[in-house]
């Protein structure tokens, strides 16, 4: 049955509304939003339906989430939320060419840091101008980690993968300015928690 392909993350029912009240601000009410590692598909069916106006494009690179994410959108029946696709931010080219903003929620820690690169890369590459692209996730500051649960939890995933590991601003920051995204604004979110937001300079060279 097709719901049996859905998978549930309980951690999206809590983060759903802190992270929508930050898109509300950012992103633009219509254009084509491009949602990296959508994992379950249930931001994609919730924050598609909360922007109504906007084409919401899901992605992820894993089969199984792919399928999650698509059994969620033909149950939510939402005429704005696309087929997912499936997309590598390492790959050099992307499956879309050009979006109006773009989401990535609790990626680049459970990633290796090349990842990382290829989204702000790819960012970069296929944002319009003074599009922003919104990080969601546990990050450090100025090297120091902001809460001791954060500092165990980079721990944890260091120990299950020696390339993850809870990210800090300052990397992502420089990253980020090398493929012509600039640091807007870094919002505190519940849970020890950032979203961070960085937006595509207006007179970079497509």
């Amino acid at each position: 049955m097709l719901a049996d392909a859905r998978r549930h993350a309980p951690a999206t029912l809590r983060n759903k509304e802190p992270i929508l009240s930050v898109l509300r601000q950012v992103f633009p009410l219509s254009g084509t939003i491009l949602e990296i590692a959508s994992g379950t598909g249930e931001h994609a069916r919730d924050f598609a339906s909360a922007f109504p106006d906007a084409s919401w494009i899901p992605s992820d690179i894993d089969n199984e989430a792919l399928a999650s994410i698509d059994a969620y959108r033909q149950l939510a029946s939402l005429e704005n939320l696309m087929a997912p696709i499936q997309l590598d931010v390492t790959d050099v080219e992307w499956p879309v060419k050009s979006v109006d903003a773009i989401l990535c929620v609790n990626m680049v820690h459970i990633a290796p840091w090349h990842c990382c690169e290829g989204l702000m890369r790819g960012a970069g590459a296929v944002l319009a101008e003074e599009g922003p692209l919104v990080l969601y996730g546990p990050f450090s500051r100025g090297g120091v980690h902001t809460a001791p649960s954060n500092a165990y939890f980079d721990a944890s995933l260091k120990r299950q993968n020696a390339d993850w590991g809870v990210r800090d601003l300052s990397e992502l920051e420089g990253e980020g300015a090398a493929h012509g995204l600039c640091l807007e604004r870094v919002v505190d979110m519940p849970s020890n928690n950032f979203c961070i937001v960085l937006r595509a300079r207006p007179s970079r060279t497509n």
